[in-house]
């Protein structure tokens, strides 16, 4: 078999990334029924922006719930902004659509697993500017439990 050089399993995340895009952009008019979204993201990816203490908190992976209770939802070409309540505190998060792992709208069933690419570690050179001075990195001193849901029981098994 000949070696892949278009890159199909590349040109398919990215094509799944859009349904994902397009899905959140729903959300900028409300969301229809009972859709809601579990977005899981990389919390060190190149572009990701999050608070200090939820970084810490979750080092590696989080998730976000959008449904209800959100705010000031921007989506752009390659990432979304979104701002959440964690304990009362609204907290403003940017994610790249390239840092999602998984994408689930429970009301449907419907989920979308991504693969982990290596080169988002937050030192790679950022190919797109995300808008650092518009996203302020909050500090909280007593950090609260906020709409973080674990996915465990929608992973795939390795």
């Amino acid at each position: 078999m000949s070696e892949d050089l278009i890159g199909y399993a590349k040109l398919t995340q990215d094509a799944l990334r859009g349904v994902v895009r397009d899905a959140i952009k729903v959300a900028l008019t409300g969301l229809p029924a009972d859709h809601h979204f579990y977005i899981s993201f990389r919390t060190r990816a190149r572009g990701v922006q999050v608070a200090q203490y939820l970084a810490a908190k979750y080092p590696d992976e989080m998730t976000i719930v959008i449904q209800h209770q959100y705010e000031g939802l921007e989506v752009r070409d390659d990432w979304f902004a979104i701002t959440l309540h964690f304990g009362g505190v609204p907290q403003r998060i940017v994610i790249p659509f390239a840092a999602i792992t998984r994408f689930y709208d429970p009301s449907v069933r419907f989920a979308l697993p991504f693969d982990v690419v290596d080169d988002l570690s937050p030192d790679a050179d950022l190919d797109d500017d995300v808008l650092e001075s518009e996203v302020e990195d909050t500090v909280v001193k007593t950090p609260s439990t906020g709409a973080v849901v674990s996915l465990d029981a929608f992973r795939r098994k390795k």
